[in-house]
């Protein structure tokens, strides 16, 4: 794909491919006892908007304007986060469809006063649909994968996809189903 912007098939003009690391950015925070659960380990949910906030930004940045959070999967928590640990969370779109964009996301933590490399801590899948104005789709650019690793993650990326799609369909099949025989949720 060139930097011009050419015309698809169907008529409309294709936006030109972002490079990977064009919307990669890191967001870092330092824990404290206002983020804590009743175990005095970090909130799950503190973690979980810190997430989406990254994302969001990455999403935001690659369409080029607003991207809502449609769905957020494989949020695992690896290792607990406590007060007074520096998190980081690192974004960066993995793959893109037409208004939808994959970002995934790496939770790492450090205490905030030891010179000991940072521990990830978990990691999560988000999908955003870019939307324009009046909140309605609108089409974003391909995402072009530089290394090897983006690469990788882009494939499994439309694995992923392909997985929620199917999931999707075979639930809907269900509901059809069990309304079809009478039977109400």
């Amino acid at each position: 794909m060139t930097d011009q912007a050419t015309v698809a098939e169907s008529g409309t003009p294709e936006i030109p491919g972002k490079p990977t690391s064009a919307s990669r950015t890191t967001l870092s925070h330092i824990m404290t006892h206002s983020d804590t659960n009743l175990l005095g380990t970090v909130h799950g949910g503190v973690i979980m908007k810190l997430v989406d906030d990254a994302a969001g930004a990455v999403a935001g940045r690659h369409s080029g304007g607003p991207a809502v959070t449609a769905s957020m999967d494989e949020m695992a928590f690896l290792e607990p986060v406590r007060v007074g640990d520096l998190v980081h969370v690192k974004a960066q779109v993995n793959w893109t469809g037409r208004t939808s964009m994959e970002v995934g996301v790496r939770v790492l933590a450090e205490r905030w006063n030891e010179s000991a490399p940072a521990t990830q801590v978990g990691s999560a899948y988000l999908v955003f649909a870019a939307v324009d104005a009046d909140g309605k789709p609108r089409a974003v650019p391909p995402v072009l994968p530089e290394t090897e690793r983006d690469k990788r993650r882009y494939q499994e990326a439309q694995i992923r996809r392909t997985h929620r799609l199917a999931r999707r369909r075979a639930i809907k099949e269900l509901r059809e189903k069990r309304a079809a025989e009478g039977i109400e949720d």
